[in-house]
């Protein structure tokens, strides 16, 4: 049996079938003992070789993404939120957006959680299955602005393309050259109705002008952002001033 064993593993290995081989042994006593049909018994093994793929798939999008995993959903307190926005949040956690491919559009002031709130959702949805790519705005345009310089801003637009969201954190919260606004635009068209956009920023669309430089790129911008989104108002207290107070006060 030892040698059976001993082959079956290898066997396994080669076939790239890691949590068959590594729960095989466990299940195969647990077989003998409760005398579980050759049916049960492979269907037991495959469960266990989905659910390592599960789980080893979803280690690889959390990588990939680039998010602040320490911002998720169990270090948010959603009290903080007036109640029908954490509602709100509660639905949106569930995933239609991505499936819908709306945008998620989060204003607020600096400290009032909206980045960890996003992360937050982010993460969520890479549970789900979604693939999603994290950045904050001056990484991802200068990004961008390498790949035009390089002539390469359409391959990078076709690797973004295949991520479920791309999230955009402090939109606004720097102001750049109009060059550089001219390719977090073309990123911004390229996404519509493709791929979803989330994005925090602490500039109401009134004041978009003063990022894109020219008032119709600007209405083009909020168009393509708008059309297809679900806009968050986070008017919430500074996460950080509240921390401060709470030290000071201890």
């Amino acid at each position: 049996m030892k040698d059976i064993n001993a082959q079956l593993s290898v066997m396994l290995k080669s076939l790239h079938l890691p949590g068959m081989r590594k729960s095989f042994d466990d299940i195969s006593i647990r077989a003998q003992k409760e005398g579980l049909s050759h049916s049960e018994f492979l269907l037991e093994l495959l469960e266990r070789e989905l659910e390592a793929r599960k789980v080893n798939r979803t280690e690889r999008l959390l990588r990939e993404s680039s998010l602040p995993l320490h911002k998720n959903m169990n270090a948010f307190n959603l009290k903080r939120l007036p109640q029908s926005l954490s509602t709100h949040v509660r639905t949106i956690l569930k995933g239609d957006f991505i499936k819908n491919k709306e945008n998620i559009l989060a204003f607020g002031k600096p400290g009032s959680g909206k980045t960890h709130l996003l992360c937050a959702i982010a993460q969520e949805q890479i549970l789900n299955g979604y693939r999603v790519y994290f950045s904050p705005c001056s990484m991802i345009v200068q990004e961008l602005l390498r790949a035009k310089t390089e002539l390469r801003l359409e391959k990078l637009l076709k690797k973004y393309s295949r991520y479920d969201a791309i999230f955009i954190d402090d939109i606004g919260y720097v102001q750049q050259s109009r060059e550089e606004m001219e390719v977090l635009f073309t990123l911004i068209a390229d996404c519509y109705e493709k791929t979803s956009v989330m994005l925090t920023s602490n500039l109401p669309f009134s004041k978009w002008e003063r990022i894109f430089k020219d008032p119709m790129t600007t209405a083009a911008a909020i168009d393509r952002l708008v059309h297809h989104s679900i806009i968050l108002e986070i008017n919430a207290p500074s996460y950080r001033m509240e921390k401060a107070k709470e030290k000071k006060t201890a």
